[in-house]
């Protein structure tokens, strides 16, 4: 009951088990509630679909921090709650938002993140980072450092082009 009886709480739990097994790298995606298919991409009927989906994630999100710190295995694992942009400040004419690439947010813990860390910040509407700015390359220089894989590394292609694994500058939250 902790997690909660629906898809994400319950795929929470699973997380915490694999976790408690040695499983190395989890995902867990929210995309299901009540038997129906349902996503976060908001274009319209935002705040009833927040409605929906808040509760179950803040529910199973704490259940599953929480539970990893009192089985003590937060401080060994890093966990990661994040989509891939953010939304526009305001709110269409649908009653949702569009894809807003300039300012989001990301929740780092465990795993050695300093709790209570809050790194950035944006303008008061929200639209643009106002300090700190962080790039998606930083957060992976910043995952792939926290796993000891250094972000600097050259990696190819299928036609043999050399890349840098992140371009992206280390974030000082650990």
């Amino acid at each position: 009951e902790q997690y909660g009886r629906h898809k994400l709480g319950q795929s929470l739990l699973l997380a915490r088990r694999l976790v408690e097994s040695g499983v190395r790298f989890i995902n867990v995606h929210d995309g299901v509630l009540n038997g129906q298919t349902v996503n976060w991409d908001s274009h319209s009927n935002l705040f009833p679909r927040h409605r929906e989906l808040l509760a179950p994630l803040d529910q199973g999100f704490a259940a599953f921090i929480n539970d990893l710190d009192q089985r003590g295995l937060l401080d060994s694992t890093l966990v990661i709650a994040m989509g891939e942009f953010g939304r526009t400040p305001r709110v269409n004419v649908h009653g949702g938002r569009d894809h807003w690439p300039n300012c989001y947010s990301v929740v780092l813990a465990g795993g050695g993140v300093q709790q209570g860390t809050a790194y950035g910040a944006s303008d008061n509407l929200g639209v643009y980072p106002q300090s700190h700015p962080v790039t998606p390359a930083d957060l992976a220089a910043t995952i792939f450092t926290r796993f000891g894989i250094n972000p600097e590394i050259e990696i190819r292609d299928r036609t043999d082009r050399p890349f840098k694994l992140s371009e992206g500058n280390f974030i000082p939250v650990f």
